[in-house]
C-alpha cells in the first residue's frame, strides 16, 4: 500500500493537517521527534488551555504580524488566506473542539477555554479520531532532512526511510526547545533554497538587574496597571520575577519593546494625573516615602516599582503623580528563545505558494510556527497553528488530487 502523506511534527498544526488528509481515507503517517505527541500544547495548557479569541475578524486578525502579516490587509495576507483563518477562525475552533465532545466556555475577556481548562482531553479525543482515520503515530522519528524525493528519519530501530506522495512539515519555531521546537530543519530547508527570516524570540519576558529590596516581591503579580508601548496598551498582569519581568500583561506588548519601542507604566490608568496628585497632597507628612506611596497608590508592588524605575523621585505631589503616571520601564533586553513561548521569523512569504506549498520543494508544504507571522497569546496563537496546518493540509489534498487526475 502506498504512502500518501507524511506529516512531520505532532503538535497541532501537524495534527491538524493530518486530521484533514486521513478524513479523506488517505494513508498518512505523523512523525513526531519526542516521545509523546504535543508537548507544547499540554504545556501551554497547564494553566488553563486559551484555544481562541472570540471577537470580530478585523480585531482578530489585527493582532497577527510577520512577512505572511505585514498587516492584516496586506497583500501577503491576502495571498495567502490569513493563514486560513478567513475559512477556520474562533468560531471554527469553537466547533472543532465541540466536535471532539470538549465543551467550552468565553470568559469575559473573550477568550476561550475548554470547561475543564485542560488540554489533554482534548489531545486524547483527537488522537483518537486520527487513529479511527487511519493515521499512524510514530513516535522518536527524528527528520534529517531529504536525500533526492525520499525522507529521512532516525528512529529507535535506526535509519528509515520514506517517500510519500506529498508532506507536511510542522516542525515548529525555536521556543521551548526541550519541547521538541529546536529550528533542527533549518539546515535542510536553507539548502533547498527556501527562504527564512532569523528567529527572534516573541510573547517573552525581559532581564532586569533588580536592586536588592524588590526581592521581597519575586514571584509577585502586578495588576491595575498599564504599559504603554508606542501606540500598543496591555492592561493585563504581569510578574515580577528573580530574572525580570514576564507574564501575560508583558507578552501582549512584548513584540513593540523587543523592536524598539519606548514603554512607560501608568501605575493609576483609572485615575487622571490631578486626581492621583490630590491623593499625594492629600497623604500625611509624618509618613516616609515608601509608606506614602504605598497609601495612595493601594498596593506595595506598585510602590515599589515607583521606588525602584522612578528614583530621584520628586516631593511635589504633582510631579510625583506624573512620575506615576509614566513610570519608564526599565529593562536590560528580551529573554532569550529558549525562554520565548513563541517565535518571530521562519519560512517567508516569498518561498509559499498560497496553499502554504514550498516553491523550491513541490509536493511539501509546511505549517504553524514554522512559517514568519507572530501573534500574542490569548488564543491567537493556537489559532493560527489550527487554521495553517488546516490550509496546509487541505493544499497537500489538493495536490494529491492533481496527481491522480
Amino acid at each position: 500500500m502506498s504512502l500518501d502523506a507524511v506529516v512531520i511534527g505532532a503538535g497541532p498544526a501537524g495534527l491538524m493537517a493530518a486530521d484533514v488528509l486521513s478524513a479523506t481515507g488517505r494513508r498518512v503517517v505523523v512523525a513526531e521527534a519526542m516521545p509523546t505527541p504535543a508537548r507544547k500544547f499540554l504545556m501551554a495548557g497547564k494553566s488553563g488551555l486559551n484555544l481562541t479569541k472570540d471577537e470580530n475578524e478585523a480585531d482578530f486578525l489585527s493582532r497577527f504580524s510577520g512577512s505572511l502579516f505585514a498587516e492584516a490587509g496586506s497583500p501577503a495576507a491576502r495571498s495567502h488566506g490569513y493563514l486560513g483563518m478567513k475559512d477556520f477562525g474562533p468560531q471554527e475552533v469553537i466547533a472543532f473542539a465541540r466536535a471532539l465532545d470538549i465543551a467550552v466556555f468565553t470568559g469575559s475577556t473573550g477568550r476561550v477555554f475548554p470547561l475543564g481548562m485542560k488540554g489533554s482531553p482534548l489531545l486524547r479525543a483527537w488522537l483518537a479520531r486520527l487513529q479511527a482515520q487511519g493515521a499512524e503515530l510514530r513516535t522518536r522519528w527524528r527528520w534529517r532532512g531529504f536525500e533526492g524525493a525520499d525522507l529521512v528519519f532516525e528512529t529507535p530501530e535506526g535509519p528509515q526511510v520514506l517517500r510519500p506522495k506529498v508532506t507536511v512539515l510542522a516542525l515548529g519555531g525555536a521556543s521551548w526547545p526541550r519541547l521538541g521546537s529546536d529550528a533542527a530543519w533549518l539546515p535542510s530547508l536553507t539548502a533547498a533554497g527556501v527562504g527564512v527570516a532569523p528567529f527572534r524570540p516573541a510573547n517573552m519576558g525581559f532581564a532586569v538587574a533588580w536592586s536588592a529590596p524588590m526581592a521581597a516581591h519575586f514571584g509577585q503579580a502586578v495588576k491595575g496597571v498599564a504599559i504603554h508601548a508606542g501606540a500598543a496598551i496591555s492592561r493585563g498582569e504581569w510578574v515580577i520575577s528573580r530574572e525580570g519581568i514576564e507574564g501575560g500583561g508583558i507578552y501582549e506588548i512584548a513584540a513593540q519593546i523587543r523592536d524598539g519601542a519606548s514603554a512607560f507604566v501608568d501605575l493609576a490608568p483609572d485615575l487622571a494625573e490631578a486626581e492621583l496628585a490630590a491623593r499625594f497632597a492629600k497623604a500625611p507628612a509624618k509618613l516616609s516615602l515608601g509608606n506614602r506611596l504605598r497609601r495612595v497608590l493601594g498596593d506595595p508592588v506598585k510602590a515599589a516599582l515607583l521606588l525602584e524605575w522612578g528614583r530621584p523621585l520628586p516631593a511635589e505631589p504633582i510631579a510625583l503623580a506624573r512620575s506615576a503616571k509614566a513610570l519608564p520601564l526599565r529593562h536590560d533586553g528580551a529573554a532569550g528563545i529558549a525562554r520565548a513561548i513563541s517565535v518571530a521569523g521562519g519560512i517567508t512569504a516569498e518561498a509559499l505558494t498560497p496553499e502554504l506549498e514550498l516553491l523550491a520543494r513541490p509536493g511539501v508544504f509546511a505549517a504553524g510556527e514554522m512559517l514568519d507571522w507572530e501573534a500574542p497569546t490569548g488564543g491567537y496563537l493556537l489559532t493560527g497553528c489550527l487554521a495553517s496546518g488546516r490550509r496546509a493540509g487541505l493544499g497537500a489534498l489538493a495536490y494529491l488530487e492533481r496527481a491522480a487526475s
